[in-house]
């Protein structure tokens, strides 16, 4: 960890390892979402119904959650370069055999798990190397900013896949998202150049008094739970949501689907933004309290999303803009509070669990978003109003909601004055 003073060489060197970090997950991103993109297109072309659609997405968090879980650990005790880079790799082999291969829906449910898998040996150990750089005090900005480049890997996953499907077709898409992720790795080699992983820290106590047994981080990572299952439910159906109301106000499927893809890139990209002042505003008001607030509002805005479709589309767009700007913003507030919650030599475990707990319901809450529009779809509970898309939302509001009372715990509990430096 580098624990420079403001305004030293060492900080600027730290920020440009930063950048150069951030510009890699730019590239590595690009077969994150990809798949909502296509949804529409698929969902037709295989015939399927909207919640066999989730499952896709949902075992791609099951992928995730298989390997994220271990590679986490595993930071601890291996060398996160070839983690990381290794898991890249991975991600864009498989993402090729998808473009390739995949016909159906059990071809495409097995293959996108398999880039699940790949995609969870980048993001937690790439947060830890950006944890093990920053000291406490420029921490949440130094993570916002990490994360931001995150959101904004979405945004392009989205964008990139829409427009090149709209030309190309999907397949010749995921191609090319794969190449960007061959990139991505490839830039990430010079990183780790003289990288030394930071040395174990023992503890008498072992994993189970430090991580299991830890209170505060658990309710971190409870929160953050909370936190993946409105974001990813709402990730992964916004441009099919958006492509079902530009048909609805008059647009032909084709032109829906491009156009969906594209301003759903733009509602999630603006969380690029969002993370890196919320990481810089908890810094200076606290973990819990930030969270809370930002939550809160997000959960709101799920529960009221949803019965925008039949309404009109600029009132639909502002509130998406307001809507993908809160329910990210608060993502890497999470991270920057475990790190601060849990010995620096279980940290890799800590993170394992809280991509258990995260993706577990992340891998939930899309399925059962599907299953409400499936369920629901002939449901008006006024003449003209489509009560679907509207539950389906608010199935991604309880946990908009959970996460504060989360917090609220946590800053009533004794053991949270382990934060550093007090920030609650």
């Amino acid at each position: 960890m580098t624990n420079a003073s403001p305004g030293t060489g060492q900080e600027r060197e730290d920020t440009r390892w930063l950048l150069r970090l951030c510009l890699c997950q730019l590239f590595i991103m690009l077969v994150f979402i990809n798949y909502s993109a296509i949804l529409p297109i698929l969902r037709q072309e295989w015939n399927m119904s909207n919640t066999r659609a989730g499952m896709i997405f949902s075992v791609y968090q099951l992928g995730y959650i298989a390997s994220g879980v271990i590679l986490s650990t595993l930071t601890d005790r291996m060398n996160t370069k070839l983690i990381f880079i290794g898991a890249a790799l991975w991600s864009a082999a498989a993402n090729l055999l998808f473009a390739l291969y995949a016909h159906d829906f059990t071809s495409g449910l097995i293959l996108r798990a398999l880039t699940g898998i790949g995609m969870g040996g980048t993001y937690m150990p790439g947060l830890k190397l950006v944890a093990e750089r920053f000291a406490p005090a420029r921490r949440g900005r130094a993570i916002g900013i990490y994360v931001g480049s995150l959101m904004l890997g979405s945004s392009l996953s989205l964008a990139v896949t829409g427009w090149l499907s709209g030309l190309y077709g999907w397949r010749v898409a995921f191609i090319c998202c794969s190449a960007g992720v061959f990139a991505g790795a490839l830039l990430s080699v010079p990183l780790f150049r003289g990288y030394r992983p930071a040395p174990r820290a023992r503890s008498a106590s072992g994993y189970t008094a430090e991580v299991v047994r830890n209170r505060p981080a658990l309710l971190m990572i409870l929160g953050y739970g909370s936190h993946m299952w409105e974001m990813y439910g709402m990730r992964s159906w916004l441009a099919p949501f958006l492509t079902a109301a530009l048909v609805g106000w008059g647009y032909g499927q084709g032109r829906a689907t491009g156009l969906a893809s594209t301003i759903a890139a733009l509602l999630v990209g603006i969380g690029a933004f969002s993370t890196a002042v919320t990481g810089t505003l908890s810094d200076r008001f606290g973990r819990t309290a930030t969270i809370a607030m930002v939550m809160f509002s997000s959960g709101l805005l799920s529960f009221s999303f949803g019965w925008l479709i039949n309404t009109n589309i600029w009132l639909t767009l502002t509130v998406g803009l307001l809507y993908g700007y809160l329910v990210v913003a608060e993502s890497p507030v999470f991270s920057t509070g475990l790190t601060e919650l849990v010995a620096p030599g279980y940290l890799g475990a800590a993170m394992g669990l809280q991509s258990l707990v995260g993706y577990s319901l992340a891998a939930i809450s899309p399925t059962v978003f599907g299953w409400a529009l499936d369920t629901f779809r002939s449901w008006q509970p006024l003449p003209g109003i489509n009560g679907a898309w509207g539950l389906a939302f608010a199935s991604l509001g309880i946990g908009g909601l959970a996460g504060p009372v989360f917090m609220w715990w946590l800053r009533r509990s004794p053991e949270s004055l382990k934060m550093a430096n007090g920030r609650r």
